[in-house]
């Protein structure tokens, strides 16, 4: 009895004991701070800087403009007989295109020469008179007024015939005209009197317009502050230009630049220059808007990037680049121009560097990312070989 009394205060004081660490356990378990979650890594697009050919191109509107326009008139009067090409025709230089009735002109020009003829018969007649009473009057069989009253007819019969020359010249000129010759060559546009009609010199409207078109011109106007650079340039050789007919037209016109203006527009600040294209596959036409791009010189080994990696912020343009260790770098960089989707990067940033294309605004300093495949899943960024580990 007295072994089983003093037995049963240690399994008390026992189980005491372990009821304290159990305690103390606990505590120590509820006072540890949790560990804090791992941030997954950004998903971005990249591409890799690289060097290229960066040309210097301004780009303007143009207008396209025949190289010579000519409204056909007709010099002289009469009826239309006939009419030689169908409107809309591309003729040649010197090729007949309207009639006029010659049937007058050809009466007046055998008029002038009939009374051209019968002048000078007199003309000549009259000149043998004169150097026969010349010589008389030192004979005293004539006396010297009837010598100079001789030598005058002779004189003024000269310029009768004079004038009967000029007659017969503006008959055969009349006559020439009544048949109308293409002075360019080029595309007729709307036939505006038909054959029957009556024709006036110099009247309106033509009887014709033709434009040429091979080769044919484009005008546009480019910023005074660009002017520095185009006559620099300019000077150097033929400048390329290239017509495009929309942003995205794969196929550029190409022709050089032909014309700066003189002086500056004051009213709008641009200066006027034209570009020559030889148009052979008639792409061009008068009247066209086209977008123009002027080349003035190009840079062999510009680092380029795609346009979306440069981003703007409060102290100026900077990208990202994924390090490597897969870590995100904003970079401050000094953009320059744009050349098709790529921008030119003077400052801040080398050649063969990873930068962010898509993605940019998830991203922080230092942020961990994946690079998405092409397909669009991501994966982790690789490392670069030899980098820091």
């Amino acid at each position: 009895m007295t072994w089983f009394v003093s037995l049963a205060p240690a399994v008390v004081r026992s189980r005491a004991a372990t009821l304290l660490l159990a305690s103390a356990a606990l505590v120590a378990v509820g006072c540890k701070k949790p560990a804090a979650p791992t941030r997954p890594p950004v998903a971005v697009t990249v591409a890799t800087s690289a060097r290229g050919a960066a040309p210097y191109i301004v780009t303007a509107n143009g207008l396209v403009e025949p190289q010579q326009s000519v409204a056909l008139q007709s010099q002289v009067g009469g009826v239309l007989l006939a009419v030689h090409f169908r409107e809309g025709d591309e003729v040649q230089q010197g090729q007949l295109l309207f009639t006029i009735d010659r049937r007058p002109y050809e009466a007046a020009l055998r008029q002038a020469e009939a009374v051209l003829a019968r002048d000078v018969a007199q003309a000549e007649n009259a000149k043998r008179d004169s150097a026969r009473f010349a010589a008389l009057v030192q004979k005293d069989y004539v006396t010297r007024a009837q010598a100079d009253q001789s030598a005058a007819n002779a004189t003024a019969l000269a310029a009768v015939v004079d004038a009967d020359r000029a007659a017969v010249a503006n008959a055969r000129f009349n006559l020439d005209n009544a048949t109308i010759r293409a002075p360019i060559a080029g595309k007729t546009g709307s036939l505006l009197v038909r054959a029957g009609n009556l024709v006036r010199p110099g009247a309106v409207p033509p009887l014709v317009v033709i434009n040429q078109i091979r080769p044919i011109l484009v005008r546009f106007s480019v910023p005074e502050r660009e002017f520095p650079q185009v006559q620099r340039y300019a000077g150097q050789g033929a400048l390329p230009v290239r017509a495009l007919h929309s942003a995205n037209d794969s196929q550029p016109i190409v022709g050089q630049l032909s014309f700066v203006d003189n002086g500056v527009d004051t009213t709008t600040g641009t200066v006027t220059l034209k570009g020559r294209f030889a148009n052979d596959d008639r792409r061009l036409w008068p009247g066209q808007f086209v977008r123009v791009e002027l080349e003035l010189f190009s840079d062999s080994s510009a680092v380029l990037v795609p346009s979306q990696a440069v981003q703007a912020g409060q102290d100026g343009t900077f990208v990202f680049t994924v390090d490597a260790k897969g870590a995100a770098v904003m970079k401050p960089v000094v953009a320059g121009r744009q050349v098709g989707n790529q921008t030119v990067i003077e400052q801040g940033l080398d050649a063969g560097e990873r930068v962010v294309t898509d993605g940019q605004g998830k991203l922080a300093p230092g942020s961990k990312v994946s690079i998405k495949a092409a397909g669009g899943a991501a994966t982790a960024a690789p490392a670069k070989q030899g980098g820091t580990p």
